[in-house]
């Protein structure tokens, strides 16, 4: 890594020599214009829009548009002029709790490596900085602007964000926000099932960026003169659902997907109270079987009387 800045983190009286390096790298698959039959490259020249003179870029200025229309040039030495007491000094204004920082504000980010002669003190902050959980709101102007920041650590290592300024966050203005939307209890409950289906622990390994995957494998197909596979196109979806429907089937995909099991009182919130109203109710009896009729003794027939003979 190339350092892009030097200076000194200064906090009291306390001043720790650093070196700036840049945290993060785009890795997304650059071109170039070119024209389409033969991949020549497209060249732009700057030119003055006056006289159409192709203009140095050592005579080239900055310039800011009056609402009028009229141009106020800036030039390098307008610049130099303007008082800028963080173009070398990280000036720690306070040190608040890490979680009331909003992550909106966060811009880049920075590791902060110090100078062999500003270990100890480097260390120190680190140390301080994790124990008490705490962030430094901090100014910093890198390449020639200041901005807001934050040092916080990550690894053992002090990382600076720059962020952008409040007056520089959009509020949100939406409509439906002011709306009374009808939420039923049992679509509130069936969506934090869904999100407790799905929840998990971060692990920023498992994800890939496959559209620049798919976009390399169209580039090494062509280098390789091979024909280029078309990508299957996503199933396409109707916005007219059921939402029950939709948030059952997602928690049953989710559950799936984890090898569990589906409970029926998780996707059907109704089931539960069905489950324990058949547990409290008390079991009927089976009806006692009748004990079968005893039959009455069959009356003896009378005796015949003997026929007197004369």
């Amino acid at each position: 890594m190339r350092a892009i800045w030097k200076g000194a983190v200064s906090f009291g009286l306390v001043s720790i020599g650093v070196r700036v390096y840049s945290a993060t790298e785009e890795k997304d698959v650059s071109f170039h214009q070119v024209r389409r039959a033969d991949g020549s490259r497209i060249r732009y020249k700057r030119v003055a829009e006056a006289d159409g003179e192709e203009v140095a870029y050592g005579e080239i200025a900055k310039g800011y548009e009056l609402p009028s229309g009229e141009t106020v040039v800036l030039t390098d030495e307008d610049f130099a002029d303007l008082p800028l007491p963080t173009s070398k000094v990280v000036d720690v204004l306070k040190f608040v709790p890490s979680d009331e920082v909003d992550p909106i504000y966060t811009a880049r980010s920075y590791y902060l490596e110090p100078d062999k002669s500003a270990v100890k003190p480097y260390v120190l902050l680190r140390d301080a900085l994790e124990s008490s959980e705490q962030v430094g709101i901090v100014k910093v102007a890198i390449r020639n602007r200041e901005q807001l920041a934050a040092l916080r650590v990550r690894q053992g290592v002090i990382v600076l964000s720059t962020m952008v300024w409040p007056d520089e966050i959009r509020q949100p203005s939406f409509s439906f926000l002011s709306e009374d939307v009808d939420v039923k209890p049992a679509e509130r409950q069936m969506a934090q099932v869904l999100v407790q289906s799905m929840a998990g622990d971060f692990d920023p390994a498992e994800y890939t960026d496959d559209y620049r995957d798919a976009l390399r494998a169209v580039i090494d197909a062509k280098v390789e003169g091979h024909e280029v596979a078309a990508p299957q196109a996503a199933p396409t979806t109707s916005n007219v659902v059921d939402l029950m429907a939709a948030l059952k089937a997602s928690v049953e995909a989710a559950k799936r997907d984890r090898g569990e099991s589906v409970d029926e009182t998780e996707t059907d919130p109704a089931a539960a109270p069905r489950k324990a109203a058949a547990k409290k109710a008390p079991a009927k009896r089976a009806p006692a079987k009748k004990a079968p009729a005893k039959r009455a003794p069959a009356k003896k027939a009378p005796a015949k009387k003997a026929r007197k003979t004369a």
